[in-house]
């Protein structure tokens, strides 16, 4: 996919109060609830895009931290939650929030992140599972970005080096980014969610687990099956596009039990699960693919895979997870 880059003269400049439909602090607090709820994992909690999605999507979500008002009509964010953005991974709202949820939500976004660079509400709270996140301090300084995680360990302290090995075997599953004073990465990254080193087709993926977040639960959902047999080289062809695009999602082994994808609601399907599966032809499944489902967090990939490439994904989802019933004639 090619980046575009959207240059708008803000509208908001023009309007007077009463026609500005994003009023500042009007619906605020609802706004920002649904951002927590509906947009925080691809735009970040405080809006600035540091997230794990952003490592894998192209083009990459907005940073609104660093998008000024004026090239950014309001009109236009309304109208991107609404319909979605065409060859992005930003999908439309317009079956799951009201008029007066998107015009909150995107209200929100321009004053919290894009007016004032304000820092969201914390995420680790005990209302959200977090009870004592303070034992995990060893590690705040990796994620906050205080400590660069190129540092090498023999300048750390014992506790920072504690605190490393933390950062790198859970944090980095939401924070994903950490300051570095090179610009390429030189330390080996463990995920505890999705195979962040990349899938090569055949290889075997030994997640361990990680006793201190306890995120092994998911962890070993980001296996890919190991197939058996005579490959077909459109199976491996679909093993590829699927390992790097779906499984984000569907997890590597397809039954969507993976962290991202329990996150998500609706939860995206298990490929795994015969009472789905048994009512799901090859037809159908590369229609999804390609025209997504609305109302879901599935979009819509005929922009971005051809219908080749579908048909491979579905070739190996028959062989890997769930045989897929064919076409009838």
């Amino acid at each position: 996919m090619n980046k575009r880059r959207i240059l708008l003269l803000s509208a908001l400049l023009l309007l007077s109060p009463a026609q500005n439909p994003l009023q500042a602090g009007e619906n605020h607090e609802t706004g920002r609830n649904i951002y927590n709820f509906r947009c925080y994992f691809c735009h970040g909690y405080s809006g600035d895009a540091r997230t794990l999605a952003t490592t894998y999507l192209d083009p990459k979500p907005r940073n609104f931290r660093t998008t000024a008002p004026d090239e950014l009509a309001p009109e236009r964010m309304i109208a991107a939650i609404r319909h979605g953005v065409p060859k992005t991974a930003m999908m439309g709202f317009e079956t799951i929030l009201t008029g007066e949820e998107i015009q909150a939500v995107a209200g929100f976004v321009r004053e919290e992140f894009m007016v004032k660079k304000a820092e969201n509400t914390r995420y680790h709270i005990p209302a959200n599972g977090w009870d004592h996140h303070d034992r995990y301090a060893e590690a705040f300084p990796f994620a906050r970005g205080e400590i660069p995680m190129d540092r090498p360990d023999e300048e750390l302290t014992p506790s920072q080096q504690r605190g490393k090995v933390l950062y790198l075997n859970a944090c980095i599953s939401c924070h994903d980014w950490g300051k570095v004073e090179r610009n390429e990465p030189v330390w080996e990254s463990r995920a505890v969610s999705y195979p962040r080193g990349g899938f090569t087709p055949g290889e075997e993926k030994e997640p361990k687990p990680d006793a201190i977040s306890g995120a092994s639960v998911y962890a070993r959902h980001d296996r890919a099956p190991v197939l058996e047999g005579q490959i077909d080289a459109i199976v491996r062809q679909g093993e590829g596009l699927f390992q790097k695009n779906c499984a984000f999602c569907h997890a590597a082994d397809g039954t969507g039990k993976n962290w991202i994808g329990q996150f998500l609601e609706p939860h995206p399907r298990n490929l795994t699960d015969p009472a789905f599966m048994g009512s799901q032809t090859a037809q159908s499944l590369a229609r999804t693919i390609a025209s997504g489902l609305p109302g879901t967090s599935m979009p819509a990939w005929n922009e971005v895979l051809n219908p080749s490439e579908i048909t491979a994904i579905v070739t190996y989802i028959d062989r890997a997870f769930h045989r897929v019933a064919p076409t009838p004639p």
